[in-house]
């Protein structure tokens, strides 16, 4: 079996996959400050709830886009699991080509969701990630990866609407029934999550327009993808475990070079 962590500025994400079948499903809230028995500790609990072994576990593999924590946690699994991982890097094979003027800039995140749309469908596409940031990746039917646009994650609209002003609530992420709000929180509501699904279809049929490609299939994935992919026909698909496919993918075209 295959341990998948997928590690990003909000949380970090776990995956154990038992060939292409995802049998569970983990997340930790990301913080710097965690030991490498703390990281332990999780990681066998996660095992054990999903009735495994550290023995059970072949092999681990990590994206990270959080540098400070990695010497705890890839400490922590060489520790608990008994695995020295696999680290998500432009040095790895996967098919795809990045075209940056800094390809180490690249999120390691942002290569495995193209990856795993460049194998699955082999056409162009374009990867919304709703994160703590939400990005749109541009991968061609050729596997080259080389645009990008990055906006502020849903979450952090909110916060910053509610932060910056002295009486405004904090309030739910969800879409109200209608764009008309009729008290402050469902007026807020409305203008944030309404508001997103606008600029989400705008920023997708742009990056259309200005590659001139309508046909380019549009992936959603991330937390709280879900909310906006419900509302609107610029997204074609919704799948939150884009991280720990994309991982397996890169994984298999690695693994051999990594043990040998």
């Amino acid at each position: 079996m295959l341990l998948a962590i997928d590690v990003g500025n909000t949380n970090i994400a776990l995956g154990i996959m038992d060939g292409d079948n995802i049998i569970g499903r983990y997340r930790l809230i990301t913080k710097t400050t965690r030991t490498s028995d703390e990281f332990g500790f999780f990681i066998r609990e996660f095992l054990a709830q999903s009735e495994l072994k550290p023995d059970d576990i072949e092999d681990v593999i990590i994206s990270s886009v959080v540098p400070k924590l990695m010497y705890a946690l890839t400490s922590a699994i060489i520790k608990y699991i008994h695995k020295k991982p696999i680290i998500i890097s432009p040095d790895l094979k996967t098919g795809i080509t990045v075209i940056s003027e800094n390809r180490n800039s690249v999120g390691a995140d942002r290569i495995v969701n193209t990856v795993y749309a460049h194998h699955t469908y082999g056409r162009s596409a374009i990867i919304v990630d709703f994160g703590t940031a939400t990005t749109f990746d541009y991968v061609s039917e050729k596997g080259e990866f080389k645009y990008v646009v990055i906006a502020p994650g849903l979450g952090i609209s909110a916060e910053a609407l509610t932060s910056l002003t002295a009486r405004l609530p904090e309030i739910e992420i969800q879409k109200p029934a209608s764009v008309l709000g009729t008290n402050t929180v469902t007026g807020m509501q409305a203008g944030v999550v309404y508001g997103y699904i606008g600029a989400v279809e705008y920023i997708i049929r742009q990056m259309k327009k200005e590659l001139n490609d309508p046909d380019c299939l549009v992936i959603a994935t991330g937390g709280l993808g879900k909310v906006v992919s419900n509302e609107t026909d610029e997204i074609d698909e919704y799948d939150p475990d884009i991280a720990y496919k994309g991982l397996k993918i890169i994984y298999e075209m690695n693994k051999e070079d990594f043990h040998a």
